[in-house]
């Protein structure tokens, strides 16, 4: 194979398009991702054929995944344009590095196999892309599946990486096969056909087989939930001046107090539902608590779940969130906080720990002070909002895992909350930043991917967007509509099954690293032994 410059760029647009219109909600045809990574592997394979360096092809990969972040993530520019701009090119940037390395390590490990190193290489990437300050793990390979949950039923052992996996694996057997009917002629069905084949069908066929077998319910509780979606424009409503926490409060209660009855056990109300920040350690003598305490009396002995913006005061320096008072002598914290009421006993806040970089964090201000002046105002608040250090979950009438918006796209995030004895999971969000978009329902989609990792139901309220109900095979039994009033009950069983992946979490993804230093290593030592020759 000898590309000229053109066709290699057209390479990178295939790709591009194929890995868009696979994703859901921007195309949703799903089969294509297996075939995404075909055209790039081609492209590495001329570009090492003619000796030509990894600069070549780090800008045509460029144009591949640009194309591909554009394409699913468009709508990030609703709410920020900046912050979007930022994000398709760091991220482009960092996928297109990644595969740059393999093609280094291709080439210096001179083998036949070396291709499989995309795998760990690819998989390294995605878990360290979900454990730093740039994380942006809404394109992370195995997402792709998330409005295809008959097919994977077995990510409760493997997790998303699992999926990632599985399209690598599919891709580099077509790859050979093609290569392999292309460069040497040889016969139509190979061992490589066969074993895309049987990698493509197999893990479909465990998925189909294994949902009928799973039974869960046999002597489980089950637990009344009610859902509010108050649906309150974010631009020009809820953070607004003037707007009051009793305004929103009684908007919310009047949806609920249709539905709420006496089986009801939890109200969930959205992320940032009490929308003016207040100081945790006063709530009490707020006025707005008068109208909780007030109208959740109306409720029996249901409890509210319901997010809010709340801030904390230290005397010294608590964070890097931690902003100083001069003329107070303090430093104060800002939160976007889970809260939950009891009917009886004192309210609990549990603070969000995944934070939206650019919005609620800025990126090594740790190291960079200054940076906190390039924040991105969003939602009343600009600067690093505080976090909590581990997940948490509330120990109400049952254990519940409050994951607020971002964090539910962090599987690893939720099962540590499973593992402390979350017996079902919500998820409370406000997606209303990004308009009647892709955004809102790829963000919906990624719920069931929790649901079937951890064996759980989950319990969804958005602001606007869509709220609903998953089951513990990550099946919607109840949504909302985009920009509705809306509010319902559901009943769910408390489940206690313990997935391998809830005890073990992002396995997949240690593993790969270590695979990862490992070939990087001996790929080094290989090219410096070469060069002493």
């Amino acid at each position: 194979m000898n590309f000229t410059r053109a066709q290699r760029y057209l390479l990178s647009l295939c790709s591009g398009i194929l890995l868009s219109i696979s994703f859901p909600y921007t195309g949703s045809i799903t089969p294509l991702v297996f075939i995404g990574f075909v055209p790039l592997l081609f492209l590495s394979e001329d570009l090492q054929t003619q000796s030509k360096g990894g600069w070549h092809l780090f800008l045509q990969t460029y144009t591949a995944f640009l194309i591909f972040n554009l394409g699913t993530t468009w709508w990030v520019a609703n709410s920020s344009f900046i912050g979007a701009l930022l994000a398709f090119v760091f991220n482009t940037l960092f996928m297109s590095l990644t595969f740059v390395l393999f093609h280094f390590v291709k080439k210096g490990l001179k083998a036949n196999w070396a291709v499989w190193t995309l795998i760990p290489l690819w998989i390294s990437f995605e878990y360290f892309h979900l454990n730093w300050d740039l994380s942006w793990p809404w394109l992370t390979l195995g997402n792709f599946f998330s409005i295809r949950t008959s097919w994977i039923q077995w990510y409760e052992y493997t997790g998303v990486f699992g999926g990632s996996t599985w399209i690598l694996i599919v891709n580099i057997f077509l790859f050979l096969w093609i290569r392999s009917r292309w460069m040497k002629k040889e016969k139509l069905w190979d061992k490589w056909l066969l074993g895309a084949t049987l990698s493509l069908i197999i893990p479909v066929l465990i998925s189909l087989f294994h949902l009928p077998l799973l039974t869960f319910y046999k002597g489980a509780d089950f637990y009344q939930v009610a859902v509010v979606q108050p649906n309150i424009d974010p631009y020009n409503e809820k953070f607004a001046l003037g707007t009051s926490n009793e305004q929103q409060l009684q908007r919310f209660f009047t949806l609920a107090n249709t539905i709420v009855d006496s089986t009801t056990d939890l109200v969930v109300g959205p992320e940032t539902a009490i929308s003016q920040g207040f100081i945790e350690s006063r709530l009490q003598g707020l006025p707005f608590y008068a109208l909780l305490q007030s109208e959740m009396k109306k409720w029996g002995s249901a409890e509210l779940l319901i997010g809010a913006s709340t801030v904390e005061l230290f005397d010294t320096k608590h964070s890097r969130a931690s902003v100083y008072i001069p003329g107070q002598r303090i430093y104060y914290e800002s939160y976007n906080s889970s809260l939950h009421i009891p009917q009886k006993g004192t309210p609990r806040f549990i603070h969000k720990s995944k934070l939206v970089p650019g919005v609620e964090m800025i990126p090594f201000s740790n190291l960079f002070p200054f940076l906190e002046t390039l924040a991105i105002e969003n939602g009343g608040t600009s600067g690093t909002l505080g976090i909590e250090k581990s997940p948490k979950v509330f120990r109400a009438k049952e254990k519940l895992a409050p994951i607020v918006c971002y964090e539910s796209i962090y599987g690893d995030f939720v099962s540590k909350q499973v593992k402390q004895g979350a017996r079902f999971l919500t998820v409370i969000t406000n997606d209303g930043w990004w308009g009647d978009s892709p955004g809102y329902k790829q963000h919906f989609s990624f719920s069931s991917l929790r649901a079937i990792e951890n064996r759980r139901w989950v319990v969804r309220s958005a602001n606007t967007g869509k709220s609903g109900i998953f089951d513990e095979f990550g099946r919607v039994k109840k949504e909302t509509k985009y920009w509705k009033d809306a509010a319902f009950t559901h009943s769910i069983p408390l489940l206690n099954r313990m997935t391998f992946y809830s005890k073990h979490g992002d396995y997949i993804g240690i593993i790969s690293t270590i695979f990862f230093l490992l070939i990087l290593g001996t790929t080094i030592v290989n090219l410096v032994l070469s060069k002493k020759k």
